[in-house]
């Protein structure tokens, strides 16, 4: 998409081309007007929540993860830690492990920091963590890492293709 095809009010917006092209694609375009871009990165969960002024855990995370080997991707909240033996449970898989930036990359287009949870390069399996549903509104990378946007979790959830599940790591 070029700038001039672009929706009115969204070629500046902050968003990675791709990331801007799926909003597109999916329609929409108020969402990807609500991108807010910031000097400073919003890289991590703790970036971001500063940046936004907004409570850790109203931040989705983008994780991959590898499952055998096979790219999926979490969605959780910034406060929380994933717990890779609940994924390795949902998914009934031997092991899940963190995927390496190079796979990030290749599977998703964005770089680890801007991943968003959807409009990927390739379809991967997602995994929602319920925490999300603890909030009125989640804030998630816009694709690159000084972007993020807003949207209602139960939308974050319909859009990725998500599958709700518990794998929030529990402390004792």
């Amino acid at each position: 998409m070029t700038t001039t095809d672009s929706p009115a009010g969204t070629a500046d917006s902050g968003a990675h081309p791709l990331f801007a092209e799926a909003l597109h694609a999916k329609g929409l375009d108020d969402l990807h007007r609500r991108v807010r871009r910031f000097p400073e990165a919003t890289r991590t969960a703790a970036e971001a929540a500063a940046a936004i002024g907004c409570e850790l855990s109203q931040i989705c995370k983008s994780l991959i993860f590898a499952a055998d080997g096979v790219p999926v991707l979490v969605l959780m909240d910034g406060a929380s830690r994933v717990d890779v033996e609940l994924v390795r449970g949902e998914l009934g898989v031997e092991k899940v492990t963190r995927a390496k930036a190079d796979v990030v990359r290749e599977t998703t287009g964005y770089a680890i920091g801007g991943v968003p949870p959807f409009g990927h390069r390739t379809r991967t399996r997602v995994l929602a963590d319920r925490s999300l549903l603890e909030h009125d509104l989640v804030w998630a990378a816009a694709g690159n890492p000084h972007a993020v946007f807003p949207i209602a979790p139960e939308d974050l959830v319909a859009h990725a293709g998500a599958t709700l599940v518990d794998v929030r790591e529990r402390t004792p």
